[in-house]
């Protein structure tokens, strides 16, 4: 790669490692994870950064999405044990942490085909078409996968209010 494209690329991910981590984390639920596949993602994105070096983001979000399914297949069948129970993130003052961390329990309850429609439509706002291309998908099955995610979590979410209405 060129020097010139080189800095380019690495201004690129100095700028969008944060914001890619954070998308990447709603996806899979373990930042670690995400990392993984942001540097996966990275990495394909650098091979091909003479073409992508005007608008890179729809491909690095495209190759996120799309690794984040391919590795959910390959693995869907394993149970994974963990040692200890994580602790929650420390509460940095913000009244709406509790909201937080409920919405990302909601979204960690949903199949990963759910989860990963909902990010992609409401998080990234891509339309359905893209959202089809990205999941290798027909529309159809986004407009399902979003609509019955949604539904679980508000059902999730209506329901955690009442629980905590009720511990008041």
């Amino acid at each position: 790669m060129p020097a010139e494209l080189e800095a380019d690329f690495e201004a690129y991910v100095a700028d969008r490692w944060t914001p890619l981590v954070r998308f990447a984390t709603l996806l899979t639920r373990s930042e670690p994870d995400a990392e993984d596949l942001v540097q996966a993602a990275l990495v394909k994105a650098a091979s091909r950064w003479e073409r992508l070096a005007d608008h890179p983001e729809p491909y690095v979000r495209t190759v996120i999405a799309r690794e984040h399914v391919s590795r959910w297949r390959r693995h869907r069948g394993r149970v994974v044990a963990h040692a200890e129970i994580p602790e929650p993130p420390p509460d940095t003052g913000r009244a709406d942490t509790a909201d937080v961390l409920a919405l990302r329990q909601a979204l960690a309850d949903l199949t990963p085909r759910q989860r990963t429609a909902v990010v992609l439509r409401h998080h990234l706002g891509l339309s359905e078409r893209e959202t089809a291309e990205t999941m290798r998908c027909s529309v159809g099955a986004v407009k399902s996968q979003t609509h019955a995610g949604l539904r679980r979590l508000r059902a999730q979410l209506s329901q955690d209010d009442a629980s905590s209405m009720r511990a008041v």
